[in-house]
């Protein structure tokens, strides 16, 4: 069988895999940093040319000596580009091509900055006034002296520390064979020497003869050891921990609120006792929300239509383009149900329902202006599926619809339609549905824009734990750049006859363990919901002492879960009493999660 390697396709990379195009012992896949990394983690390489950050955000990639990407001074590809001095930036566009040059420039940079995630080109772009852009790989020295001022990263490190910077590395998730290693590291030497015919200018040749250096030896490891202990210690990073440590040391680590990496929270979920996992949840909760406090919110979770074209396989919910039973709620019924949340004294509408192409933007936008004049309840509304269904039917961007949606009323994105953000497991379930990237990429935008929004999970279908890991790294990764989720839901698939899939892991004991992995994992979220409409209010009050600070919402009606045949509802002073029971105050939120009451 082939080895399969993934590795950046950058110009500096070029010396560690061009050898391997040819060999025929080997399916070479080449990608941006960021897509090695996925591949990498969700098994589909055996070996990868890695950003050393996000080797140690899995926790269990083993550092091969075969050479790597570093650099003892100036790099000349991860560079900030400004038209002012670096000092006088307020606002940094960061290339997302590669975790590692964005943890360093958080190092680097002063903590006040401003940071947005954008593409390549968008960052370059971004560039004017007191705006700059952290630009990676061959981007970067596309652009090299185009900008007045450049601030060159590796240099900034190696001013700081006196140690090179090592960007990337060969490593493997899974024991590897002496003859494969043997495959990389000789593929290092005969690269080498073809630098010269790699290059294609002089200015590439001096690029990859003196910017660059491939020696693991051991100053690059120095530089490297330096890094992840800086980047842990400012919890940019999970700490490097031995392998062997002890269960009860990691739960222990998780309790403390120290950054786990995936490996680490997959063995939380495999080995720990749930007792253990509750109370180190707990410790999250009582760290985060010393008062005491549990909150809920009043509102309504309105399905506007529930004809939609992407078939998910787990869905009993939804009726395809012309079926019988498909249909768009008129204003009439729609009325109806926003006055009955508006006598309960209810503040918002989640507002969700099938991709129809038959509702273009215009209508939304009618129909959230007629909310807000009507009933003036806040606009918790379409999920990044709908947002992107939106965008492409009307031929606009992403942010060309928010735009518009906002002007009409829109408040904030729910946190629908993520399931579980691993391509592979999406392809199984809902193979039209968007991608990972792209419902992270919707979220983003929204963030950027100073929309809010909530983060979910459905596992038990197809997904392994490691997928639900995962899944949480991803959304941890989005919050670390945007601070934009408010708070984190997950429940289990809920499985009905007629439904074209079977139900995976699921039952009260793996959702509890989920809840609390969930809140050990998601450092920088803050909020954690127990979902008592999948598994009951009695199991939500018992999720409260897994992690969850927030009870959700009055559910008046529910029509996606309940399809599946969950039918649980109960009103505000229900929650309230049970919120009591379980030892904790009451709290009426809004969205952002303020309060609206006092602690009773």
């Amino acid at each position: 069988m082939k080895l399969r390697v993934a590795a950046v396709g950058y110009l500096n990379a070029r010396p560690l895999w061009e050898p391997l195009a040819t060999d025929e012992r080997v399916m070479l896949v080449l990608g941006p940093p960021s897509e090695v990394a996925r591949m990498l983690a969700e098994d589909e390489c055996d070996v990868a040319l890695l950003p050393v950050a996000a080797a140690a955000a899995l926790g269990d990639a083993t550092l091969l000596d075969a050479g790597c990407i570093s650099s003892r001074g100036p790099v000349r590809s991860v560079v900030v580009y400004s038209e002012c001095p670096i000092a006088e930036i307020d606002e940094l566009a960061l290339d997302l091509s590669s975790r590692t040059s964005v943890v360093l420039a958080k190092l680097l940079l002063p903590k006040t900055l401003a940071f947005r995630g954008m593409q390549p080109a968008e960052a370059l772009a971004f560039v004017g006034g007191k705006r700059g852009a952290l630009v990676i790989g061959d981007p970067a020295l596309e652009h090299e002296g185009k900008f007045p001022h450049t601030f060159d990263l590796a240099d900034a490190w190696r001013a700081r520390t006196g140690l090179p910077f090592v960007f990337a590395a060969w490593y493997t998730r899974n024991p590897l064979a002496p003859e494969h290693l043997e495959i990389l590291q000789n593929a290092r030497k005969i690269g080498l020497e073809l630098r010269d015919s790699i290059a294609k200018s002089d200015s590439e040749r001096r690029y990859l003869h003196d910017a660059i250096l491939y020696d693991l030896d051991g100053d690059a490891r120095a530089g490297l050891s330096r890094f992840l202990a800086e980047a842990a210690q400012d919890s940019r990073l999970p700490p490097s921990a031995p392998r062997s440590q002890s269960l009860e040391t990691l739960v222990q680590r998780a309790a403390d609120g120290e950054r786990l990496s995936a490996a680490e929270g997959e063995r939380l979920l495999a080995e720990a006792t749930l007792f253990d996992l509750g109370l180190a949840a707990d410790a999250v909760r009582k760290r985060k929300h010393p008062d005491g406090v549990v909150t809920y919110i009043v509102d309504r979770n309105v399905n506007y239509t529930n004809v939609c074209t992407t078939s998910c396989r787990f869905c009993a919910f939804y009726r395809p383009v012309g079926h019988a039973e498909g249909y768009v709620l008129s204003r009439e019924v729609l009325g109806k149900k926003l006055q009955e949340v508006v006598d309960a004294g209810g503040v918002q509408i989640l507002l969700q329902g099938g991709l129809n192409p038959d509702l273009p933007i215009g209508w939304y936008e009618d129909l959230f202006r007629w909310i807000k004049k009507e009933y003036r309840l806040g606009l918790h509304a379409l999920s990044p599926e709908e947002i992107l269904h939106i965008a492409r039917l009307e031929n606009l961007d992403v942010r060309g619809v928010l735009e518009r949606l906002v002007a009409a009323g829109l408040d904030s994105v729910p946190g629908g339609g993520a399931e579980i953000l691993v391509d592979r497991v999406r392809r199984k379930i809902a193979k039209a549905k968007c991608t990972s990237e792209e419902w992270l990429g919707v979220m983003r935008t929204a963030h950027h824009m100073g929309l809010r929004s909530s983060a979910t999970m459905m596992y038990g279908t197809v997904d392994s734990p490691r997928d639900r890991i995962l899944h949480l790294l991803k959304l941890r990764d989005l919050q670390d750049e945007t601070r934009g989720f408010t708070a984190f839901f997950c429940w289990d698939f809920q499985h009905e006859s007629g439904v074209r899939i079977e139900s995976g892991d699921g039952g009260t004991n793996v959702y509890l363990r989920t809840q609390a992995v969930a809140r050990l994992m998601l450092d920088n979220i803050d909020h954690v919901g127990a979902s008592w409409v999948t598994q009951g209010p009695d199991i939500g009050q018992v999720a409260l002492r897994f992690g969850a600070d927030d009870f959700g919402s009055v559910m008046f009606e529910e029509n996606v879960v309940s399809s599946a045949g969950t039918t649980y509802c109960i009103d505000a002073g229900e929650i309230e009493k049970r919120i009591h029971a379980s030892g904790f105050k009451s709290v009426r939120r809004n969205v952002k999660y303020e309060w609206l009451t006092t602690p009773t």
